[in-house]
């Protein structure tokens, strides 16, 4: 390709794409994979899911509406590097606070914008998600896929971005820390407590649980089971997160341990280590599931989704056949497993993110079906 621009991409099959440098300028080794939303690049560049993954934007035009303080997914963004076609430092959002590039700056995100994203999409297509290192210009090949040789991808991605002490939230408190949401509850009924495992989760799982009027206690990825029935939760939520599930056993061993005494809820990397947890095996997909264009057929209504979706993983549908969980949900795109369910458990989890943020709010009735279990 052409020499165009400051900055560039190394991809492990010895090809570079050249563009403009925004955010960070400090090299990065990361996955490489791909978005195709044409909104929320604010929620994309903040969900903890993200970590350790360059992400490249289809839509073209980003950076157009700025950053909103109210509108984060994690207090510290931990994505390694948002790749664009074009990069827009010009807000124009009466919300806007800072520019995409600045947050990216202030948090170490490296940006390329320029890039040619339509053939850099269709690479991962074709071959899968890839190690890449971003990089100076002038970078020499061979340094930088020595770099990519010598430097495999960390494992411990949960751990980084999971909470280090457990955090207590009652449905008059906003988790962003900015106001009440009071108005947002009229039921008088007596608050539900939740504890939920925090692998990496999206701030907008506990709204979506604040709403409902419950009480949200968020634990570490890392805690025991004792802990939690120490707790006395009403139910249990397994999170969203960044990594391969069986990165995480700690968590497997206390969701296997909590099955049948209480109602268990997974999404996405929480809907892995539930599956995990009774038995089932999991795999990584080609190029993953991420963006808010997902059909999803509901087995037993029918009911088709469209959905929200990020990640890498996938359940093997062969492997439910000696557990006692069944297929709930389908990709009509791919066929793979969305959903499982273990009815007499009062067990099931979603592979999407019925919390979207950003995407399409076909899902949210999940939260609802979760609170008829508790």
């Amino acid at each position: 390709m052409k020499k165009k621009g400051n900055r560039k991409i190394i991809l492990e099959d010895k090809s570079e794409f050249y563009g403009y440098g925004f955010g960070s300028r400090d090299d990065r080794i990361c996955e490489l994979v791909f978005n195709t939303s044409m909104t929320g690049y604010q929620e994309i560049l903040s969900d903890p899911s993200y970590t350790d993954q360059a992400v490249v934007m289809t839509y073209p035009l980003i950076g157009n509406y700025g950053m909103a303080a109210d509108d984060y997914e994690t207090s510290v963004p931990s994505v390694s590097a948002l790749i664009v076609r074009e990069y827009n430092d010009e807000p124009s959002n009466f919300r806007s606070e800072r520019t995409l590039g600045q947050v990216m700056e202030a948090y170490g995100i490296a940006g390329i914008s320029g890039i040619d994203t339509r053939a850099l999409t269709r690479s991962i297509r074709d071959y899968g998600t890839r190690r890449a290192l971003i990089t100076d210009a002038d970078t020499p090949l061979p340094w930088g896929l020595a770099m990519l040789r010598d430097h495999p991808l960390p494992t411990d991605a949960v751990s980084r971005v999971s909470c280090r002490e457990r955090q207590v939230y009652y449905h008059t408190e906003d988790i962003i820390g900015t106001g009440a949401l009071t108005s947002y509850f009229t039921s008088k009924k007596k608050s539900r407590h939740v504890v939920a495992v925090d692998c990496g989760m999206k701030r907008n799982i506990v709204r979506s649980l604040l709403r409902r009027g419950c009480e949200v206690t968020v634990v570490p990825w890392n805690t025991p089971a004792q802990e939690i029935r120490a707790l006395r939760p009403d139910g249990i939520l397994v999170s969203n997160g960044p990594g391969n599930p069986e990165d995480v056993p700690e968590t497997i061993t206390a969701v296997r341990s909590l099955l049948g005494s209480y109602p268990v809820f997974g999404i996405c990397l929480g809907h892995q280590i539930l599956s995990l947890a009774y038995g089932a095996k999991t795999y990584k997909l080609k190029f993953g599931h991420r963006g808010g264009n997902h059909p999803v057929r509901d087995l037993e209504t029918g009911r088709i989704e469209i959905t929200s979706q990020n990640h890498s993983y996938a359940v093997y549908e062969e492997s439910l056949a000696d557990t006692p969980l069944r297929a709930t949900h389908i990709n009509l795109l791919d066929r793979t497993i969305e959903g499982v369910s273990s009815p007499s458990d009062r067990a099931f989890g979603v592979q999407y993110h019925p919390e979207s943020a950003p995407g399409p709010q076909d899902s949210g009735y999940l939260f609802d079906r979760f609170l008829q279990l508790l």
